[in-house]
């Protein structure tokens, strides 16, 4: 890789240039008199104020109408991730920065309260994790999203929630009451069942086996559930996708969704260095396979098309996908969340969203 060491554990294998700042610097000559100090590999958890919390999502493919993330950042650190671009309005860079930095809102759950308790909210379900887990391993200890659960819980808000980490099964006792209540849906994001492929494109997930082991003991628990094979990378983990359907479905998930790899901002140079490393081999062919979705870019910004892709490949994905959905008696009926009546804390059923 250039005479670079590959950085395990890691995603991204360098730090692009922020676009937003002009300064930097970096090693050119080793010589013994240089005293230039190596980055730690160890991550950082930067504590913030956050003005807010809640945010309504404009983009009418995304599934949601408002998102909450308690922390920016995700030490995660997919390769893939959109919301890596995101770390520049924050002078720091969507590579590596955006695993090694870990912003936490320490004032998350009083934002979230905040906003669900104003006098003209009409209690739109929630999104958390529309753009980081927000079950990312410092989860563990801060417990901002146990938090929130709790205040949603408390107010009868409705949330869903997106993840790729066990440690959801953490809240199975809060998850279970929503549950109840009509009031949580919960998808686990898994794109490849085969764990090699697993490591290299998310090297600080759970396994997929534990993903699957989430959605089966929260669905015991009537928790509504969800597969999302995401992303789906072309050349690489779409033969997987009849697999995991099929392993998610056994496992007591109802509903499925699937999304194709597009590589926007940085991400797509960042995907692409670590591309050349990864599979040298096949480097060239998952390349245009990806770019072959996006009408010859890897990137598309279109709605309506970013999601799924256009073209050859994209069809037989889309094709492919729809006939394991039906096989496994996936999406058969839409998600319903229950309507509150305030006053009471009774609920009733209302068509989805």
């Amino acid at each position: 890789m250039d005479g670079r060491n590959y950085i395990k554990g890691r995603g991204a294998q360098y730090n692009p240039q922020n676009k937003y700042v002009n300064d930097a610097y970096g090693q050119f000559h080793i010589e013994a008199i240089d005293s230039f100090e190596e980055t730690s590999n160890k991550t950082l958890f930067i504590p913030s104020e956050a003005k807010s919390l809640v945010h309504k999502v404009e983009s009418p493919d995304v599934g949601m109408a408002y998102s909450a993330n308690p922390y920016q950042g995700c030490e995660h650190g997919c390769i893939y991730c959109y919301a890596r671009n995101s770390h520049q309005y924050w002078d720091m860079g969507s590579g590596l920065d955006f695993e090694r930095k870990i912003i936490v809102k320490t004032n998350a759950v009083a934002l979230f309260e905040q906003f669900i308790t104003r006098k003209n909210w009409n209690f739109t379900p929630i999104h958390l994790s529309g753009n980081t887990d927000c079950y990312q391993p410092i989860e563990r200890d801060k417990e901002l999203t146990r938090n929130i659960l709790q205040a949603a819980l408390h107010y009868r808000q409705p949330i869903s929630i997106i993840t790729k980490n066990a440690l959801i099964l953490r809240d199975q006792d809060i998850l279970s009451e929503l549950a109840k209540l009509g009031l949580i849906k919960v998808f686990l994001s898994i794109n490849s069942l085969t764990e090699e492929t697993r490591q290299k494109i998310e090297p600080r997930t759970v396994t997929a086996k534990q993903r699957l082991r989430v959605i089966e003991e929260l669905a015991n628990c009537n928790v509504p559930m969800g597969v999302n094979v995401a992303p789906v990378i072309p050349g690489l983990t779409d033969s997987e996708i009849p697999q995991i359907l099929k392993a998610a479905a056994e496992a007591g998930a109802q509903w499925a969704n699937y999304i194709i790899v597009r590589l926007n901002g940085q991400i797509g140079e960042i995907f692409k260095d670590w591309l050349d490393v990864a599979y040298p081999d096949r480097s060239a062919k998952i390349w245009n396979a990806i770019s072959s979705c996006h009408h010859g870019q890897v990137n598309n910004s279109n709605f309506g098309e970013r999601m799924k892709g256009a073209g050859n490949i994209a069809e037989i994905i889309r094709s492919v996908f729809k006939l394991h959905c039906v096989k496994n008696k996936l999406n058969q009926k839409p998600f319903e969340y229950a309507s509150i009546d305030r006053r009471t804390g009774e609920s009733s059923q209302l068509s989805l969203f």
